[in-house]
């Protein structure tokens, strides 16, 4: 079965530059992603037609989901992120970090349960926990209380667990609403990262 066809990034009201017009930093960036992934995720190019805007908005990406010293994993933030993406009704980000989810936490079924209700999916009620405050920043932050916190702390979250799931809702609420509004399209490659095992390699 083949990947969905599109060449379109996102709509022609907001054209994405073309890569050999971009700022030598950027330009190195993408490069280096697609070096990596294979292709070039329609964000990077999308949101490059402002160049000042792009690097601010991929160093605070970078601070949020390469951050270190964090007691969230990988799978973790991608889990939020696929998770209240789906509660804004943005495609391209449930599409995409959907697909890095799968890589990262090896269950090809799990973007799509977290997607669609993560009280029913297959997590750890650690990372139910965790959803659950995602949920409640997403959806109703101004409602959050020490009740909240606590149902974190008794997962084993600190306090500064809670700030690093606060923010990546509320990075990704803001790249949610760009991505909806500039009708940015997933790549056609993410739809079908992680759902199959790879293929053994030969002896």
């Amino acid at each position: 079965m083949s990947a969905p066809q599109s060449t379109r990034i996102a709509s022609p009201r907001y054209p994405a530059p073309e890569l050999a017009n971009l700022p030598d930093d950027i330009k190195a960036k993408v490069l280096e992603v697609q070096e990596k992934a294979g292709f070039v995720p329609n964000v990077f190019l999308a949101l490059a037609r402002r160049p000042a805007e792009w690097r601010a908005f991929f160093a605070y990406h970078d601070a949020l989901m390469l951050r270190e010293e964090s007691g969230l994993t990988k799978g973790d933030r991608e889990m939020i992120v696929t998770t209240t993406s789906a509660a804004n009704n943005c495609l391209y980000c449930v599409v995409a970090h959907g697909a890095i989810l799968r890589i990262y936490e090896k269950k090809p079924l799990v973007a799509d349960q977290v997607a669609v209700n993560y009280r029913k999916a297959d997590i750890t009620p650690r990372q139910r926990a965790m959803l659950d405050f995602a949920m409640k920043v997403c959806l109703h932050s101004e409602q959050i209380e020490d009740a909240d916190f606590a149902a974190l702390h008794a997962h084993g979250f600190d306090d500064e667990d809670a700030w690093d799931i606060a923010a990546i809702t509320a990075f990704f609420g803001l790249s949610n609403r760009m991505a909806s509004f500039s009708n940015m399209q997933p790549n056609p490659e993410f739809y079908l990262m992680g759902r199959l095992p790879k293929p053994a390699k030969s002896a």
